[in-house]
């Protein structure tokens, strides 16, 4: 998109953790941006004079606008995008914007089932400490990006998410490109594994081509894919840690496996390893991912309390022994928020066996219900899974209903000096700690 042609820009789903990434960027490149999002915009929007818009209509759509992007959960019958069709606007989805940004970068990627958040803000903290000033597009918050989502570098390099959900790192064209994990997910899309796969073997055959692939040489999925790649390679295993003897401020051995991707990253980029290795020992963590804080409940009990996006039942797993490797000695609570009937539906037997190997590793374990996503979900998968299915004859958990209801247990269950886990990527980690002080 050249600056001199584009020079009003329109997000549909603005607030979005992705969309708002990609406004920021734009504001930074000199485009007039606006949007619209269901609900509030992000705090520093009006300081930087992006007019957000609350609900969708035809008439937010500016008479300037040059190129409509939306959200991938926004409906094709939203009336902005039907107006901008009928106006002949350019319109493109979230990923097709962001994948013409790769184009005209040196593109670092990150793709996989778990981790990508974390392992792009680790590879940029890394590259910021060496010198190398990349422009950053992440789908979380970093306190170093003044609590957002965008650093704006001066630099050739981009670093990204190359989110698979929706199919949508196949418009990307990195550079490097990186793949933690590959694991069964995202449903609603993909049908099963196999599906899971092809999509991952046509994104490393066709538009990391022949560039470089780091890959987790220990996953089992990876291994199925990757005799398909024609370019440079690049292997790592956690046996490597050995030799390279990472040591992290966050806990888990996931996020080992996440640093020894970045030190591949790192090497090929020419980075000093001392410089990389202090970089990720002083990275914090992000947003809702092994957040912790220390709350004071209402009466007067003192708590920590662990914020995580976990919503897969290997996060979910990691998650918890993360918390018990940290906190050996202290009594945990955990509630997970199962989110989307159809993702509960399809890993049913998975996070049941998550559950069962929960017991001695924390001391209560509550599920709630189910998190569904409006336009999401269907009747039929809606009447064939609960959370009292997941919990029942599993002794390491107990069903705790609503939010308020959870709330209410917790507030009984938890003592001064308590560690609570607070899991799901639904709107358990807006509501619940309000809940317990209602």
């Amino acid at each position: 998109m050249e600056k001199n042609k584009k020079k009003s820009v329109y997000l549909v789903g603005i607030g979005g953790i992705g969309v708002s990434s990609l406004a920021r960027y734009f504001h930074s490149e000199g485009f007039k941006v606006s949007g619209s999002d269901a609900s509030s915009p992000p705090d520093d929007f009006k300081e930087k004079g992006i007019k957000v818009f609350t609900g969708h209509s035809k008439e937010n759509l500016p008479k300037d606008a040059d190129l409509l992007i939306y959200s991938h959960a926004v409906s094709f019958e939203n009336p902005e995008i039907k107006e901008a069709e009928r106006r002949k606007i350019e319109i493109q989805s979230y990923s097709e914007a962001l994948g013409e940004l790769t184009k005209k970068h040196y593109t670092i990627a990150v793709a996989g089932t778990h981790g990508k958040s974390t392992t792009t803000a680790m590879i940029s903290k890394v590259m910021i400490e060496a010198g190398l000033d990349p422009t950053v597009i992440i789908g979380t918050k970093l306190k170093e990006f003044d609590n957002t989502n965008f650093r704006k570098g001066k630099s050739k390099y981009l670093i990204i998410e190359a989110d698979e959900s929706s199919a949508g790192f196949l418009n990307y064209y990195p550079k490097i490109a990186l793949i933690n994990n590959i694991e069964e997910d995202h449903l609603d899309f993909f049908n099963g594994i196999n599906d899971i796969l092809d999509t991952f073997k046509k994104y490393i055959t066709e538009n990391v081509k022949n560039e470089t692939l780091v890959i987790n040489s220990d996953d089992k999925n990876i291994a199925k894919i990757k005799k398909y790649f024609a370019g440079e390679l690049l292997e790592y295993s956690i046996k490597d840690n050995e030799n390279e003897k990472i040591k992290l401020s966050v806990p888990g051995e996931h996020n080992i496996y996440n640093a020894l991707s970045v030190l591949c990253v790192s090497r090929k980029l020419g980075i000093k390893k001392e410089v990389a290795l202090k970089a990720l020992y002083n990275f914090k963590g992000t947003w809702r991912r092994f957040d912790e804080e220390e709350v004071t409940l209402n009466d007067g009990k003192k708590i920590k309390v662990i914020n995580d996006y976990a919503h897969h039942p290997t996060e979910v797993s990691v998650t918890i022994k993360a918390v018990k490797e940290k906190y050996p000695d202290k009594k945990i609570t955990a509630v997970f928020q199962p989110h989307q009937y159809k993702r509960t539906y399809h890993l049913f037997s998975q996070f049941r066996e998550v559950f069962s190997s929960s017991l001695g590793v924390v001391d209560s374990f509550f599920i709630t219900d189910i998190y569904s996503v409006k336009g999401r979900e269907s009747e039929e998968i809606i009447k064939k899974v609960n959370s009292e299915m997941l919990c029942d004859g599993v002794d390491a958990v107990s069903y705790s209903g609503s939010l308020k209801e959870t709330g209410e247990l917790l507030k009984k269950n938890l003592q001064e000096d308590d560690v609570l886990i607070i899991m799901g990527a639904g709107d358990i980690y807006c509501n619940l700690i309000n809940n317990i002080n209602s």
